[in-house]
């Protein structure tokens, strides 16, 4: 049986910890930095906290971003996915979809709760 050791999985989960300086809710599933960051957002939190890595529910390992309280919309328009982006060197680092969509508008803020972002022990 295949398997990979947790400080290979631990390793890709640390680019998020290091590098990770910024969460976007967006309108879509972003696949560039350019959508996730301009074109698609609808606001935006900078300073984030992210997770050293740990054991993930059901095998594997994650990180998690702590719940948000204070974002900043800068746009108005249905929230449905979130973007995890590396501004200073202008990279798309994760995407996912919210749990549930929220109805935003420009100059309000959002919140969301931890998310946990991981990788699963294979199969």
């Amino acid at each position: 049986m295949a398997s990979i050791a947790d400080r290979v999985l631990d390793n890709g989960l640390s680019t998020l910890s290091s590098e990770a300086n910024r969460v976007d809710i967006t309108s879509a599933e972003s696949t560039t930095f350019a959508e996730a960051t301009s074109s698609q957002t609808l606001g935006n939190k900078t300073s984030i906290s992210i997770s050293a890595p740990a054991d993930r529910t059901g095998g594997g390992r994650k990180v998690t971003l702590s719940a948000i309280s204070d974002g900043t919309v800068t746009g108005t328009g249905s929230a449905t996915h979130y973007a995890i982006t590396d501004t200073t060197n202008s990279r798309l680092l994760v995407t996912g979809s919210l749990t549930a969509s929220q109805s935003v508008t420009s100059g309000n803020t959002f919140s969301l709760e931890t998310l946990d972002i991981g990788i699963p022990d294979p199969s």
